[in-house]
């Protein structure tokens, strides 16, 4: 296990390298960040002036190669926009949008595991169809259409949560306040990944209720609850488990939408502000984390894949 994840780390340097140079380039071409400071009371020689200061009059391989230089040193560069340096914004920002992630996933999982197996065991039942119809339905409807759904029922109409921010203005925040916050994005997300685990799941009980082995071990006489999610249940998380590992990096570029919407003060939020001000260090060094959390995904869905399934070998 340690020699196959010491490879995946070593095959994963050139990836990442290769994704910079892919994203460098796809923002350059969109368009340069002294775009947003041409105007009537700014001179041509003061934006010149700014371009040099930035290293934006250089080549873009020579622009890319002094990023990756400074990158190499610890240093992911500075804020076109604000001047802050950019390992900070993004670790300041990191922790909402972990929190987001990972009370999404959980909420999603709770739905999907069980939700998957009760529609599987009770194949083409009213509730099995009332599953699968509900599992659509939620991976089908954007999530900005929801979002937006959501505040005006529970924010204008009912007055019931908060529509914005992480916690009250003019207060201090707390547990509670925070939940209060959380729980339209929250929903939101998870609506969208138990409607896609929901089928996942359910196709993969399916398949495994299907083997000789449970046939035998329901023809022993051994109890129903035991057969389904001791014996089937821990046969079918493998797929499960790739969906899983899936659905981490889609869950992390699709949260910009809503903490947009939500304005919840994660990456996400951060990532839209550079995006419409052209604040290039921001976006590399954003980019850069999410070729990060894939590649990472990846690697510890293998790993659980061994766990999961011993008579699975990591060479």
């Amino acid at each position: 296990m340690g020699k196959y994840i010491i490879k995946r780390i070593l095959i994963a340097i050139p990836v990442l390298i290769g994704i910079t140079i892919i994203d460098y380039v796809i923002m350059c071409m969109a368009g340069s960040p002294l775009e947003m400071l041409q105007g009537p009371r700014i001179s041509q020689a003061a934006v010149e002036a700014r371009a040099i200061q930035l290293g934006l009059d250089k080549p873009v391989y020579v622009q890319y190669f002094v990023w990756l230089g400074q990158l190499l040193h610890g240093n992911m560069g500075y804020s076109i926009d604000s001047y802050q340096p950019v390992a900070d914004m993004i670790a300041s920002h990191l922790g909402p949008t972990l929190l987001l992630m990972g009370v999404s996933l959980i909420v999603s999982l709770l739905i999907a595991v069980p939700a998957g197996i009760y529609s599987a065991i009770h194949q083409y039942s009213r509730g099995d169809y009332t599953v699968v119809t509900l599992s659509f339905l939620g991976s089908s409807i954007p999530g900005f259409f929801l979002s937006l759904l959501l505040i005006f029922l529970f924010t204008v109409k009912l007055g019931w949560l908060p529509s914005s921010g992480m916690k009250t203005l003019g207060t201090s925040g707390g547990a509670a306040d925070v939940a209060a916050h959380m729980v339209m994005p929250v929903i939101v997300l998870a609506t969208s990944m138990a409607g896609t685990n929901i089928r996942y799941i359910r196709s993969a009980v399916l398949e495994i209720l299907q083997q000789d082995y449970l046939r035998t071990a329901r023809a022993k006489g051994i109890g129903r609850f035991k057969v389904i999610n001791k014996h089937a249940l821990r046969n079918a998380l493998i797929p499960i488990v790739t969906v899983i590992g899936m659905e981490i990096p889609m869950l992390f570029g699709g949260q910009v939408i809503v903490e947009q919407v939500f304005s919840w003060p994660g990456l996400g939020l951060m990532t839209m502000s550079a995006i419409t001000s052209r604040d290039y260090p921001v976006i590399m060094g954003v980019c850069l984390l999410s070729a990060v959390v894939v590649l990472v995904a990846n690697l510890l869905t293998d790993i659980l894949y061994a766990l999961v399934d011993p008579t699975i070998q990591l060479q």
